[in-house]
């Protein structure tokens, strides 16, 4: 354990709360910089935690993803230890759905071929009526079911993160960081002096690092979320939707039902679209046709950091700034592990995966989509 160094933290996203709080549990001294900010995708993003059916032929981002979702009954067990017993991870299962059997021979393929190596997938079944699991669905619908994925509420594990982060003696500050060309770091301005930095920034990561003469491959993808109610009905145990077309829907405890998400290069335009939650919208009932008399709560927009090549930026970016970025729509599925690895980087300590192939001086590809 590390007693003789201070590390700031920059952004208290998903990533930054994590990685704040294993330094602490590691011993650092941790200054964690808050510069709320419109789009912030941990604020809004839905919560799936279902590695096995995304990244075929992505060994490495398979590996992440697969890991963080593993991490989380870990976390959850060390935050309650910590006085955090409601860290908004439940364990529901999902629904695979298409409008025929075929279309779903390739992800069951894909799933089958994944399921040795992956126990922690649970049992995979064909199911006649997803209707009944799921009650606003449109009867007809092929459907598989997977015991193992979990729903996250990605605010409730930040506030968790950054609330045992602060009894832990982490200082907290609220400003806007920014580094010199010298390689100093401001916040507001003013002087902060640390041993080493972590950047978890998100999709603000390129535009801040910039001063520091090296380019960042990062940029914003846009994901605007509907939440909607079902007045009366207990929504906490519905599994998640994955559509092979259409958006994805879980349910949440107060009846709510959150659908999306849009993906759109729209660079850092935090506005809710017309026609963006109206496609959302509109596909949505279309596949579940029992959420047509829900009640709009409210919409969401995140910001996605997407890199040049699709894979997240973890690793030294110079000799004391550390980048944890980069997850794209899969934030609060590795964001708790990746702010591990992070905090272990700052620290010069080994992580406990490779992060080799997520290096911040990997061979570039161009601009990232979405960069703005």
């Amino acid at each position: 354990m590390r007693t003789d160094i201070s590390i700031v933290v920059v952004g208290s996203g998903i990533v930054g709360a994590s990685a704040a709080y294993h330094l602490r549990l590691l011993g650092a001294a941790v200054t964690l910089v808050d510069h709320p900010i419109a789009g912030e995708a941990t604020a809004a993003g839905a919560g799936i935690l279902c590695p096995w059916v995304d990244h075929e032929g992505e060994d490495d981002w398979y590996r992440l993803a697969l890991e963080g979702t593993r991490y989380y009954d870990q976390l959850v067990e060390s935050l309650a230890e910590d006085g955090e017993h409601d860290a908004g991870h439940t364990r529901t299962g999902a629904l695979l759905v298409a409008d025929r059997t075929d279309e779903l021979g390739g992800i069951e393929s894909l799933l089958r071929s994944r399921q040795a190596a992956a126990p922690d997938m649970g049992a995979v079944s064909t199911v006649d009526r997803p209707e009944d699991l799921f009650p606003p669905l449109r009867p007809g619908l092929a459907a598989l079911h997977i015991d193992g994925p979990a729903r996250v509420d990605g605010r409730a594990v930040r506030d968790a993160l950054l609330r045992a982060a602060a009894r832990r003696e982490t200082r907290i500050v609220t400003g806007s960081a920014s580094f010199t060309t010298s390689g100093a770091l401001l916040v507001d301005g003013s002087p902060l002096e640390a041993d080493a930095v972590v950047v978890a920034a998100g999709a603000w990561t390129g535009e801040l690092c910039r001063p520091l003469g090296l380019e960042v491959a990062v940029g914003a993808r846009r994901g605007q979320i509907a939440h909607t109610e079902l007045p009366g009905t207990d929504t906490s145990g519905w599994p998640i939707v994955l559509p092979r077309v259409g958006p994805y829907m879980l349910g949440f405890p107060g009846s709510r039902v959150v659908l999306g998400a849009t993906v759109e290069d729209a660079g850092f335009d935090a506005r809710v679209t017309a026609g963006g939650i109206g496609e959302v919208l509109s596909t949505g009932v279309e596949l579940a046709p029992g959420l047509a008399a829900a009640t709009l709560l409210e919409t969401r927009v995140g910001f996605r950091p997407v890199t040049s090549d699709g894979l997240p930026l973890i690793g030294p970016l110079t000799g004391g700034v550390v980048l944890a970025t980069g997850l794209s729509a899969y934030g609060l599925t590795a964001g708790p592990y990746a702010g591990l690895l992070a905090a272990h980087l700052a620290l010069g300590t080994a992580p406990p995966s490779d992060v080799s192939a997520f290096s911040p001086h990997r061979p570039a590809t161009g601009a990232a989509s979405g960069e703005g």
